[in-house]
């Protein structure tokens, strides 16, 4: 190849080099930004920022906390779904636990799904002042799952058990079955391994549809879900309303106007903004004294 045509084929290599950057690193970015400036657009672009005297207080796209320093729920807000990113609602650390419907025992390390359930089903429950119960929680807020010790038939089944063992409900625990299948159920000794019985969760006499709605109880896919549902809106209300000082229809009617229906009409689920929401009770129900 003679020199001047490999001069000529990475002069026009170089010129395309700088066109596309000039493109794509210049003119693009700032066709993309000078459009997202647009009326309508500048908010969603900078974030969905919401603002109170001026300060930035959160997003309307991220879900936060309205607890005390000792993570307790304050009486005076409603309070957003369980978020398992990072210290909550973290987003740098954005994230779901992993953790299936099958992880139902506890271990001395790490707290099972159904256990953080059930656990978080009884505080809801008792802050609202509704019936926290719910299939396969015991009324202690762990999981309901025995080990059922014994010889198996063909089908896995264990008809005729020696032992039985409640495996969330740490000695000196009363289990919350006596018995089972006329064998005594015995409280879980720390470290013992009872994987060697068939795992049976017990439903229990609990209502057919909880009052303490799904996702008050179970973290969003990101953690950083900013809704609840209607429903768990719903049983806070009295407490929130109590905690002002303002009838709860007040409260209620404040609800409704932050609730949105399914995008298009049938998208997704009708659901509430909790930090707008609580904003709002803020500017419209001030706390006194």
């Amino acid at each position: 190849m003679r020199t001047s045509t490999w001069i000529r084929q990475h002069l026009a290599a170089l010129r395309a080099l700088l066109v596309l950057t000039a493109i794509t690193g210049i003119v693009y970015p700032v066709v993309v930004f000078a459009v997202a400036q647009l009326p309508g657009l500048r908010d969603k672009a900078d974030g969905s920022l919401l603002e109170r005297d001026g300060d930035v207080v959160g997003s309307s796209l991220i879900g936060q906390s309205f607890t005390d320093p000792d993570g307790n729920a304050l009486a005076q807000y409603f309070q957003s779904r369980p978020s398992v990113a990072g210290d909550g609602y973290d987003p740098l650390s954005t994230s779901a636990s992993n953790l299936g419907p099958e992880d139902i025992v506890d271990t001395a390390d790490t707290t099972s799904l159904l256990t953080e359930v059930c656990t978080r089903s009884k505080e809801v429950g008792e802050r609202e002042g509704v019936d926290g119960r719910r299939a396969y929680c015991t009324p202690g807020g762990v999981g309901a799952v025995l080990s059922v010790i014994g010889p198996r038939s063909a089908y896995g089944t264990v008809e005729h058990p020696t032992a039985v063992v409640s495996v969330n409900e740490l000695c000196p625990a009363t289990p919350f079955l006596t018995t089972y299948r006329g064998v005594t159920v015995e409280c879980a000794v720390a470290g013992e391994d009872y994987s060697i019985g068939r795992l049976v969760p017990i439903a229990g006499d609990v209502p057919a549809v909880p009052a303490v709605p799904a996702d008050a109880v179970t973290a969003g896919g990101s953690g950083l879900d900013p809704h609840i549902s209607p429903a768990y809106a719903a049983i806070q209300v009295a407490r929130v309303a109590r905690a002002r000082g303002v009838p709860a229809d007040e409260v209620r009617a404040l609800v409704a106007a932050h609730t949105s229906g399914r995008d298009l009409g049938f998208l997704g689920e009708p659901r509430v903004n909790v930090l707008e929401l609580n904003l709002d009770l803020d500017s419209r129900f001030p706390l006194r004294g």
